[in-house]
């Protein structure tokens, strides 16, 4: 019996231990390129989607997306959309009504896309209304991820440059696990919603942060 929270506290989740990528990582610096890679997703039964932008730290200026990840079971491709935009075929992708696409605070990303190049998204689901049917509150891929996994992903690259020429192998894994942990979500609450194996725990708010 999975037992499930209807929320998770920060300190809970620094004890946890760290999840790492278990796949391949594959960058994608040209249109051709994504034009392949798009073929191998269009393949696939289910993928995991996330976009990275890089940060600004001045009033007034704000950057397009520069990375979209996109993921399978054991593979994420990390389309470098700074370097050749949204190509027509990831249109295509985002448009396709076949392949499953799970993500999380989709809304803001179609958003963000759409000033490469207007699309109308296809078959998503997103996370943050899907948990919702199981009492949980939480609505951080962090935190929800913890919830279920009782594993912690780091958060630490989040505010790294994401139009550098060449992307860390931290800001790497970090994107990947990114796109590849809303699949692992979506799949385990699945099965634990046609088995009935889990159960809520309703934590209460600490009277402590209670203002």
């Amino acid at each position: 019996m999975k037992v499930l929270k209807n929320k998770i506290n920060k300190q809970e989740i620094n004890n946890l231990p760290k999840v790492s990528f278990p796949g391949r990582i594959i960058t994608i610096y040209t249109p051709g390129e994504a034009d392949r890679a798009v073929e191998y997703l269009l393949a696939q039964p289910i993928i995991g989607i996330d976009t990275e932008t890089r940060p600004s730290f001045q009033k007034g200026k704000a950057y397009k997306v520069g990375l979209v990840q996109i993921s399978t079971h054991d593979t994420c491709f990390l389309f470098r959309l700074n370097f050749f935009g949204l190509t027509p075929s990831m249109v295509r992708l985002l448009e396709d009504k076949s392949v499953l696409k799970v993500g999380l605070s989709l809304k803001d990303d179609f958003n963000a896309l759409r000033k490469w190049i207007n699309f109308t998204p296809g078959r998503f689901v997103e996370l943050q209304q899907y948990v919702q049917q199981f009492g949980i509150e939480d609505q951080s891929l962090q935190k929800l991820y913890a919830n279920i996994f009782k594993e912690r992903i780091s958060k630490s690259q989040r505010l790294s440059n994401w139009e550098a020429n060449i992307l860390t192998e931290a800001q790497k894994e970090y994107a990947s696990i990114d796109a590849w942990a809303c699949i692992k979500l979506y799949e385990e609450l699945e099965a634990l919603k046609k088995n009935g194996n889990y159960t809520l725990e309703i934590v209460q708010e600490d009277e402590k942060n209670i203002p």
